[in-house]
């Protein structure tokens, strides 16, 4: 990876005005794009397979008028007089026919109507016109919605002074969000700390300007696609939020590690380069740690959230291809200018190095000084902030999450107070009757039925519809749509269907908005468990990938836990229980978004992931490179810890900007990622990981040899991209070699099977590997062909540094054994068809049969003289008589067994 980026980093210095050029280009069709194909949101949130989502889609076939949304409007008569007057009656019944006549309108309701129940309330003072659509709430046009505004308009005119008549209902229960200057002073924030951190406006602009452009792109795509899938109006601001908050951090850790080189006196274009292959490399992790988490959203099996993951996954992973491409360009055209004053010291030895931050190395060392007491004073501390969230409830939002001063929100408080909450959030129960006699007496018995229930406010209606096969019974509860009362009147109405079914023959289901959202949450509950494993797996097996060690890795997820658990501790307060709920502009406590979990759990855990990777790095490079654990600590974590802490207080000013933001969905979100960013950057991160890596010591590095050896490794720090800069120039400046090797040597379970080797081998000839000892001469042949990572000393292969080149190496090498071959002339042939660069060919002793032998020296001599001959490798025993050789390496006589595999493991 990092040998790969350190080439995309050249490449984007050397084509700098190109990228820039492309990437303008790009975003302006985008743009375009958008512009001509983008469609509204929609905001119906729905599980495909539930009881409430069937029974939906069933009315919707057999009782379209009451399967679309409905609004609602209530009105209130003057004080001392009741909506029965005249002066208030007739204005109604007026307005009833002129909202029957307004486009995509199934039916108005006149709270008079004699077939209809409890549209006035027990003091007369308030009545209620139900309107009914033939469309869900987002197939509703603008129109339809202006035109009932502008009939409730007329309709105030004509009541009496004092009286008031409002609309709201599902139809007007959710607002688009809107981009304000307030999530404006996030950016700003930005800057100022950016501008601290740099001391240059113009490194400060950089990582404002890719992760804007990242946005835009983003954006674009996210708009687009509204024409193709449906998109709910909180995707977009939460891939906007993450966009800004990954894309400002990840350029920030490549800008820091270029000036810090540019400090150091490396010239603009290595330094580009290697902070590209080092941060960036760190970037590539940690962003797919973010994309895999949000697309883990998906685990939950339901449609809106998966779009949603993925949109900000996409949001992600274009903010890491821009400060992998976009940023080198701009870091290329901005050159000296990056470059920082010098701020060193000189140490007694005359050394030069850079001045630690006093800050940072006394905070480690406080840390550090009682790592015990550390530990436990912070696990305290989160642990007790986290049990608030035992009281967390979901819920779906509605329109009392709505400001104060939307009509719809007006609406609903208005009917709480004169008729009772329930009415904002009445259940349908509906059922096919084909099979009854007396559909109008079966349903006035389902009705009376459910009406005795408890919790049941009042049934205004129970009918079939005109074909008399399904009927309806509208059930208004006693408490609010949101209260743990009604969704056990839900459960309770469900587990009598057994009892309707054999009593009336009916197969009875609850559907409606708050039957939708009950069965919404419950299904995002069951969901939590599995993406919590899956979310706390992936981190252990990741972190084990990049630090090579079991304990940072269950250390990294324990401290997650804590986050995820102090975030989510952080919105009940003031979601559920209402400490500060005022100041941050909360409309109403109590439940929260269904999906906020599993939100929070999949995007705190790439961001965790982040600050793990960019601090914990630092430490282990330290470590690996011959410091004392603790030593490491204090070096690794000074090093890092301002460009962490910036990056940190970065993301908290970007998400707590989407705080006072009036979308009920993205308000809580946007407190938990604040919280929990806060929680995870300076007090797991900064805090809790230095004390637990000094209290392990040494033993914080430990990991069992044979899970290394599985273990896929993942060069973070850049390891391998620091070896090859290296021996950039090994063995000699102008050295042409297809294969060159110092002390190559191989030990299998302590035993030696390839002594101390030398090999030097030319380009495109054939070369004869000799030696008494087959194991020797298979080992080297299977070294030098990539396959024996294990080896060790100095080896590259047509360029390429073993072994972190390895796998460049095989797709370029071959390697073949005629020992146990039954036809070595069609197998050397069919190595020689893939156009290998270098084949190796064991067991050269094997062939002994005349014509087969010169058939096979004939075809080897044939590939040798060919136009970009390959090179080729011959294995063969030390008395060979093989004469084609252009030159050889003979191998110490060591063991006379020829066990391949066993060299090969």
């Amino acid at each position: 990876m990092s040998s790969f980026l350190y080439s995309l980093g050249r490449a984007m210095h050397r084509t700098r005005k190109t990228v820039i050029g492309l990437w303008i280009l790009l975003l302006a069709m985008l743009g375009a794009g958008a512009l001509l194909f983008s469609q509204d949101m929609d905001n119906s949130i729905s599980i495909p397979g539930t009881e409430s989502q069937q029974a939906l889609d069933s009315l919707s076939a057999t009782f379209p008028q009451v399967s679309g949304s409905s609004a609602q409007i209530i009105v209130v008569a003057p004080e001392g007089e009741t909506v029965t007057d005249a002066d208030i009656q007739e204005p109604v019944e007026a307005a009833v026919d002129t909202l029957s006549d307004i486009d995509h309108v199934d039916s108005a309701t006149s709270p008079f109507d004699d077939t209809v129940s409890g549209s006035i309330n027990d003091d007369e003072d308030a009545a209620l016109i139900q309107v009914q659509l033939d469309g869900s709430t987002f197939e509703i046009p603008e129109s339809t919605k202006t035109a009932l505004q502008d009939a409730v308009a007329d309709l105030k005119t004509e009541l009496p002074d004092g009286a008031q008549a409002s609309l709201g209902g599902e139809l007007f229960s959710q607002e688009m969000p809107t981009i304000s200057i307030v999530e404006g002073l996030g950016l700003i924030v930005a800057l100022v700390v950016l501008i601290l951190t740099f001391g240059s406006f113009l490194a400060a602009g950089m990582p404002l300007i890719t992760a804007i452009v990242a946005v835009g792109a983003s954006m674009s795509l996210i708009l687009g696609a509204t024409a193709f899938t449906s998109i709910t109006s909180t995707t977009p601001m939460l891939a906007l939020m993450l966009g800004l908050a990954v894309g400002i951090d990840y350029a920030l850790f490549i800008i820091s590690r270029h000036r810090d080189q540019l400090r150091d006196g490396l010239d603009v274009r290595e330094s580009i380069a290697r902070s590209v292959a080092t941060a960036g490399s760190a970037v590539v992790f940690a962003g797919l740690t973010v994309i895999i988490a949000l697309l883990g959203l998906g685990v939950a099996g339901i449609p809106f959230l998966t779009v949603m993951g993925v949109a900000a996954a996409l949001g992600v992973g274009i903010a890491v291809i821009v400060s992998l491409t976009l940023l080198p360009a701009l870091l290329a055209v901005s050159g000296e200018r990056l470059r920082p004053k010098q701020k060193k010291r000189t140490l007694d030895d005359g050394t030069a190095t850079a001045r630690p931050n006093r800050f940072f190395l006394g905070w480690v060392r406080a840390v550090t000084k009682r790592p015990l007491v550390t530990i436990i004073g912070v696990v305290a501390v989160l642990g007790a902030a986290s049990v608030p969230a035992l009281g967390l409830k979901l819920a779906l939002p509605d329109a009392g999450g709505l400001p104060e001063d939307n009509s719809a929100r007006q609406t609903y408080d208005l009917v709480s107070e004169h008729f009772g909450e329930g009415y904002n959030g009445m259940l349908i129960v509906t059922g096919p009757i084909i099979t009854s006699t007396d559909p109008l007496g079966l349903m006035e018995d389902l009705g009376d039925e459910i009406a005795e229930l408890d919790g049941v406010e009042s049934v205004p209606l129970a009918t079939p519809n005109e074909t008399a096969d399904t009927g309806i019974v509208q059930v208004v509860p006693e408490h609010g749509p949101d209260s743990d009362e009604t969704k056990a009147l839900v459960h309770e109405i469900r587990s009598m269907h057994d009892y309707f079914l054999d009593e009336y023959d009916v197969d009875l289901a609850v559907t409606g908005f708050t039957a939708v959202g009950i069965d919404v949450s419950a299904k995002l509950g069951q969901a939590l468990l599995p993406f919590g494993l899956l979310v706390v797996g992936l981190s252990l097996v990741l972190l084990t990938m990049v630090f090579r060690s079991i304990a940072v890795p269950i250390k990294a997820t324990l401290g997650y836990l804590l986050s995820v658990g102090a975030s989510f501790g952080a919105v009940t307060l003031v979601f559920g229980d209402g400490v500060f709920a005022e100041a941050l502009g909360v409309a109403r406590t109590g439940p929260v978004i269904s999906f906020l979990p599993i939100i929070l759990m999949g995007v705190l855990f790439g961001l965790a992931m982040d600050y793990e990777v960019f601090l914990v790095s630092r430490i282990r490079e330290d470590y690996v490179h011959g410091k004392s654990a603790r030593r490491a600590i204090e070096t690794g974590f000074t090093s890092s810890a301002k460009v962490v802490t910036a990056a940190g207080v970065i993301m908290i000013a970007v998400f707590a900007a989407f705080v006072p933001s009036e979308d009920v969905n993205i308000k809580p979100i946007a407190l938990g990622l604040a919280v929990g960013v806060f929680v995870d950057a300076f007090i797991v991160r900064m805090t809790l990981v230095p004390a637990v890596l000094a209290l392990l010591g040494d033993k914080a590095w430990w990991m069992p040899k044979w899970l290394d050896r599985v273990l896929p490794s993942f060069d973070v720090e850049g390891e391998g991209l620091a070896r090859e800069l290296e021996l950039a120039e090994w063995p000699a400046p102008d050295a042409r070699l297809a294969v060159a090797a110092d002390d190559l040597s191989l030990r299998v379970k302590g035993e030696e099977i390839l002594a101390p080797t030398h090999v030097r081998i030319a380009p495109g000839t054939v070369h004869a590997v000799r030696g008494d000892s087959a194991r020797a001469v298979t080992a080297l042949l299977l070294a030098i062909t990539g396959h024996l990572p294990n080896a060790t000393g100095i080896l590259k292969v047509n360029g390429l540094v073993l072994p972190s080149r390895a796998s460049a190496v095989r797709r370029s090498a071959g390697y073949i054994s005629l020992a146990s071959s039954g036809q070595p002339i069609t197998d050397v042939r069919a190595a020689l068809a893939e156009k290998p660069r270098l084949l190796a060919i064991d067991g050269m002793d094997h062939v002994t049969e005349p014509a087969q032998r010169e058939r096979l020296i004939a075809t080897l001599s044939k590939a040798h003289s060919a136009h970009n001959a390959p090179t080729i490798v011959l294995g063969c025993g030390a008395a060979s008589d093989l004469d084609i050789a252009d030159d050889e390496t003979r191998v110490d006589d060591l063991n006379s067994r020829s066990l391949v595999s066993e060299a090969s493991a």
